[in-house]
């Protein structure tokens, strides 16, 4: 059975000011670090584009403890379609229902939930309780399946994250009862990856990694970056795997000894970004 732990979902983003506002104004995150990169990742981490890139790791505590967001942003790539593959992360806090109206920043109402849209279309659900004390306040994240029996089949059949609910058209899944967990609906079509297609992320121990690389060959399902190691300039160097699930999720896998190296907080992370996103704005005023 693999120890794994829930880390954070990824997305790409294309607009890194009004991305920023977002995270910090409405949702209340924290710049966790900031990382800039002159060359592609060679796991794909930011798409598949070789350029200049930036990692900004946003959320409500550090990232030993909570499950967070990494903002991916790719120097001149302005725009990503969106396809049906990501539903939602939920989040329980009323304080960003409140930040959200005291900002002007659209609230719509969803299964009798408060969602605020992220830039980029990325929808967060917000439950109108008080943020959580002693806990993470992000629940779980949901993506789309086109096919809840094989996707059940894979992710706690092969995978071992355990059910906690499943119902006609979904199913809850996670590795800790403590943890934020992976939501899978049922959408009754093929689920579609378009560019904007983002990436959830989960450690192990580094001994359990080629276990799993072994395990997703036996059943044959597909590896998309076989055991490789990620370097971070001034950081941890970290091993990774990632897989993508029947319906083409990317997930990773990440050796949990490296990455709580390489994701201790970093002070400097907030002034980084601000620094960047300056930089941004003065380019723009340039172009």
């Amino acid at each position: 059975m693999i120890q794994g732990r829930a880390l954070h979902f990824v997305f790409k983003v294309a607009d890194r000011t009004l991305t920023a506002k977002f995270y910090r104004e409405v949702l209340g995150m924290k710049v966790l670090r900031h990382e800039e990169f002159t060359e592609g990742c060679a796991a794909a981490c930011n798409g598949p584009y070789d350029n200049r890139w930036s990692k900004t790791m946003v959320g409500y505590g550090p990232e030993d403890t909570h499950f967070v967001v990494e903002l991916t942003y790719n120097y001149n790539v302005h725009s990503y379609e969106k396809g049906n593959d990501f539903i939602g992360i939920t989040v329980r806090s009323k304080e960003a229902i409140e930040r959200a109206k005291a900002v002007g920043w659209p609230l719509e109402q969803e299964n009798g939930l408060h969602v605020a849209t992220a830039p980029g279309g990325y929808k967060f659900f917000l439950i109108n309780d008080s943020q959580p004390t002693g806990r993470d306040p992000v629940e779980k994240v949901a993506l789309a399946s086109s096919n809840l029996s094989k996707s059940i089949q894979y992710w706690n059949g092969i995978l071992g994250l355990k059910k906690y609910n499943e119902t006609g058209t979904s199913v809850l899944l996670g590795f800790g009862d403590n943890q934020a967990k992976l939501e899978l609906f049922d959408v009754g079509k093929p689920v579609e990856h378009k560019t904007a297609y983002g990436r959830i992320a989960f450690s192990c121990p580094f001994d359990e990694q080629p276990k799993i690389n072994k395990k997703i060959e036996e059943t044959n399902n597909t590896i998309l970056t076989p055991l490789t190691s990620l370097d971070t300039p001034g950081k941890a160097t970290v091993r990774v795997i990632i897989l993508a699930d029947p319906d083409g999720h990317e997930i990773c896998f990440v050796d949990d000894e490296g990455f709580r190296e390489l994701s201790k907080v970093d002070p400097e992370g907030e002034a980084l970004l601000d620094k960047y996103i300056k930089k941004d704005l003065e380019r723009m005023k340039t172009e």
